[in-house]
């Protein structure tokens, strides 16, 4: 059994968890800040192939020329986000976005897109006021990626660990997170890493829902961790639902993403009797309103009857030309063709999809959480996005603070020693962890699993309401508890059950987090819609959550604080100069 196993070490400067783009943007920056460091990146599935970065077809949103400016991209992330954002980490992501493009050109080989005489080409997506995202097609995470993965293999000072899945944090006797226990998924045997500084980079993704477009193989792993070694998380309640996932009756592939840009180059929004239905909630934008709204507006239509077929509406870019779309939107036309859908000559089925989690763990403008040693960036935090992500500021969150905690992390550990981590704290982990591989019989992981996303989707989807979310609480409380006495068969190499059972306690425990935070917020704003308070409060606050006194995780709430803008102070903010 994996108890039997020894436990192998390995020590580090830096311990990156998680290898999308802000887990390689962040081994990057510290190898190239500080060459002789060593650098480990722990990846769950195999390097520049897993995660969602990869998955990003839209774009990047960064202010290159005017009459663009900081300030718009500043003000227009601040209305979608229903006001509730850090500010001074949203002013951090608009001010290095544009040097963080330049830098994924110039220095690591991305080639984006251009007009004929060489400047970069600009989007629209919705929600923005500016074209401002910049892509490759419709398969910008692909040239990211490829790009980023080429980079870190060439540097001899980053060690990849692929197939290796961190399962918990631990802290020395002075209280300093100084370690990480691995399971190495292909031999089921643990690793513990000593590392002078560590970031979680692993994406959130909103698994627990029954209908996804992020990658299946994020299960919320950095929330959990870092919940567990005690620091604050914000926001939990506010989970993106993308507009428009694909509808495919009876696969697994419904919920996967049709990007954006189709509604910004002109995409239409139908419902089941052909009406273009976006006119009842946004007059103004009508489909290149904020995801929040279009997708709510999604479900309602289906809600009040008038969805498709198989209970979507139908997204129309037939009327752009079919050479366009084809040439504009070559991944997603390939992709509809999989399934016998012409994106570039009809309408195609799509309905809302679980996408992005905004809210997360509590970090400054340095990527520094509650936890001395401990640094985090990319989906794994809270407070960019507010209550709602723009369409192409997520890649350029990953990229930017990734890129921060590199270099923040390679000036940490200047100096410093590395960490003692007890070893009884070490056994506890590895016996926490094989606990259902020691069981002869016991719950159904699947049956759980299945039971998880059912509960999310229909109490804590896009329209809440107490009594839901009360009932979702208690059964979400319940499985965690059903949990600890789920079996497992087999051993501990490539056992995908056993994958499955530590994926869903974290599902679990982040499960929690969203629906206790959603009890907490007593109002409707950005992608939080409660029925039975469907207005926005009179104050705006941040939902925390954390451990404070020992006891279990509580939830409070805080006065938002407006450090460079103000909500009254609308569109003219935008020509307001809010310093550096």
């Amino acid at each position: 059994m994996a108890t039997e196993q020894s436990i192998e070490s390995l020590d580090t400067d830096i311990l990156v968890l998680g290898a999308g783009g802000a887990g390689l943007c962040a081994a990057l920056h510290a190898a190239d800040r500080s060459p002789r460091l060593t650098i480990t990146v722990a990846v769950k599935g195999l390097l520049g192939r897993a995660g969602c970065t990869r998955m990003v077809q839209g774009g990047y949103n960064a202010v290159l020329t005017a009459p663009d400016s900081l300030e718009a991209h500043l003000l227009d992330t601040l209305q979608g986000g229903a006001w509730i954002n850090d500010q001074e980490l949203v002013w951090t992501l608009v001010n290095e976005a544009p040097g963080r493009v330049l830098e994924l050109e110039s220095r690591y080989g991305c080639f984006f897109d251009r007009h004929p005489d060489g400047r970069i080409h600009q989007k629209p997506f919705a929600g923005q006021t500016h074209d401002r995202t910049i892509h490759k097609g419709d398969l910008t995470g692909i040239e990211i990626m490829n790009r980023l993965t080429e980079q870190v293999w060439r540097r001899p000072s980053i060690r990849p660990l692929e197939e290796h899945r961190a399962v918990d944090l631990l802290r020395t006797d002075g209280g300093q997170v100084g370690g990480a226990l691995l399971l190495d998924v292909r031999r089921g045997s643990f690793v513990l890493v000593r590392s002078r500084a560590i970031l979680l980079a692993m994406g959130g993704g909103p698994t627990m829902y029954k209908v996804i477009a992020c990658s299946a193989d994020k299960s919320s792993d950095g929330i959990a961790l870092g919940l567990r070694v005690g620091v604050r998380l914000r926001d939990m309640e506010m989970v993106q639902f993308h507009p428009t996932g694909l509808i495919v009756p009876n696969s697994i592939m419904t919920g996967a993403l049709l990007e954006e840009g189709l509604r910004g180059a002109g995409g239409r929004l139908l419902n089941g009797r052909g009406e273009r239905f976006m006119q009842r909630y946004d007059g103004a934008r009508l489909e290149r309103s904020t995801r929040d709204l279009v997708a709510r507006a999604c479900f309602l239509e289906v809600q009040e009857g008038r969805g498709s077929p198989n209970g979507g509406v139908w997204i129309d870019v037939s009327h752009l030309g079919a050479e366009t779309v084809e040439r504009s939107f070559r991944g997603m036309v390939r992709r509809c063709r999989d399934f016998g859908r012409d994106l570039a000559r009809e309408p195609v089925e799509v309905g809302p999809t679980a996408h992005f989690m905004m809210g997360g763990i509590v970090i400054d403008r340095s990527c520094r959480t509650d936890a001395e040693g401990l640094f985090a960036a990319g989906e794994d935090t809270g407070g960019v996005h507010g209550a709602n992500r723009l369409g192409g500021n997520g890649v350029a969150e990953s990229t930017v603070f990734g890129g921060i905690a590199g270099d923040v992390m390679a000036e940490w550990v200047a100096g410093r020693p590395l960490p003692q981590i007890p070893d009884a704290l070490v056994e506890a982990a590895v016996a926490a962890t094989t606990a259902p591989l020691e069981r002869s019989e016991g719950e159904s992981i699947y049956a759980l699993q299945t039971r998880l996303r059912h509960v999310m989707w229909e109490h804590v989807g896009l329209i809440r309401a107490g009594e839901g979310l009360r009932q979702a609480l208690g059964e979400i409380e319940d499985i965690g508890q059903r949990l600890d006495a789920v079996a497992v068969r087999g051993g501990g190499a490539y056992n995908l059950a056993w994958q499955d059972w530590l994926n869903l306690q974290n599902q679990a425990t982040t499960a929690w987090l969203i629906t206790r935070s959603a009890l907490e917020r007593t109002e409707s704003r950005g992608s939080h819609y409660r029925r039975d308070f469907p207005g926005p409060a009179a104050e705006a606050v941040a939902v925390l959550a954390g451990y404070t006194d020992g006891t279990g995780p509580k939830v409070w709430t805080e006065p938002v604080r407006y450090t460079r803008l103000k909500p009254e102070a609308g569109r003219a903010a935008a020509t307001v100069d809010v310093g550096d």
